[in-house]
């Protein structure tokens, strides 16, 4: 078993991260995840754009993919590509949430609600975005 300093432990929930969505879509897996139960798990969502196995770039997408493939929700979702994420990295402590003190790259979207980003396939809704501070 993996030990409390490893970064996909925390919280006293153990974290399951499973291939990319797309990955498992190309590979016609659409399981959640097979080390427990969806309930307790907290999973991370990312591109992992690479030529070989995901060859994917959108992050709405795979936010998309996230809710159909592995029945995740909005927020976790949304989740899975910010403080999961970071926390998947080891990074929660600098990026990951919005709280004084951490880093990050903003995106300002024109939606009414959170979940246009993820159940609309093709669409960009990015009305600006800060990267770098700039």
């Amino acid at each position: 078993m993996a030990q409390a300093s490893q970064p996909w432990r925390g919280q006293g929930r153990w974290q399951c991260f499973c291939r990319e969505p797309s990955t498992s879509f190309a590979r016609r897996r659409s399981r959640r995840s097979s080390c427990s139960a969806p309930t307790a798990v907290n999973m991370a969502l990312a591109t992992d754009c690479n030529p070989g196995s995901s060859p994917l770039t959108s992050l709405l997408l795979v936010m998309n993919m996230g809710a159909t493939l592995f029945r995740m929700t909005v927020a976790e979702c949304i989740a899975g590509v910010t403080r999961e994420g970071a926390r998947a990295l080891g990074m929660l402590g600098e990026t990951g949430t919005l709280e004084a003190g951490k880093w990050c790259d903003l995106a300002i979207w024109d939606i009414e609600r959170p979940a246009e980003l993820v159940y609309r396939i093709g669409f960009n809704p990015l009305h600006s975005r800060v990267w770098r501070g700039q």
